[in-house]
């Protein structure tokens, strides 16, 4: 009887289980959720001109450069997604979407428009200490 009692709670466990699963939905439209990973590396600042996704941009625009590594590997799909970037020194946070590449960036560094930076710190501080990760495709602030 105990045996016969364990099976149904663990039974009824793992279904009550499986329909606690989130989803989410988009204008009623189920999405696919995508792992977030959060990369960290080093944040620089540059003055921006026309970058790599083809558009030009001043430097008051909320965008950055990645790694010619990583925009190569994915095809330049990232143009113009958005991410949200933390100074791991202060915490302070922003947004800010990919619009160009950066050559002499390693696989997690960005470098940010002066608008973009100078949210997170002093632009005479030149280099900080990041971390960074992507909205979902379609997000935008």
């Amino acid at each position: 009887m105990y045996r016969f009692f364990f099976v149904f709670v663990v039974l009824f466990a793992t279904i009550s289980m499986t329909f606690a699963i989130p989803t989410a939905a988009q204008n009623g439209t189920l999405v696919d959720l995508e792992k977030r990973v959060t990369h960290v590396g080093r944040g620089t600042w540059f003055h921006t001109g026309q970058g790599n996704c083809g558009q030009w941009n001043t430097d008051q625009d909320p965008i950055v450069a990645m790694a010619l590594a990583f925009y190569n590997q994915n095809n330049g799909v990232n143009c113009g997604q958005w991410l949200q970037i933390t100074n791991t020194a202060n915490s302070k946070t922003t947004l800010a979407y990919v619009h160009d590449s950066c050559p002499g960036c390693s696989w997690n560094d960005l470098d940010m428009s002066p608008a973009v930076f100078s949210q997170l710190a002093d632009l005479s501080v030149g280099v900080l200490q990041i971390s960074w990760y992507f909205m979902p495709p379609s997000w935008h602030p």
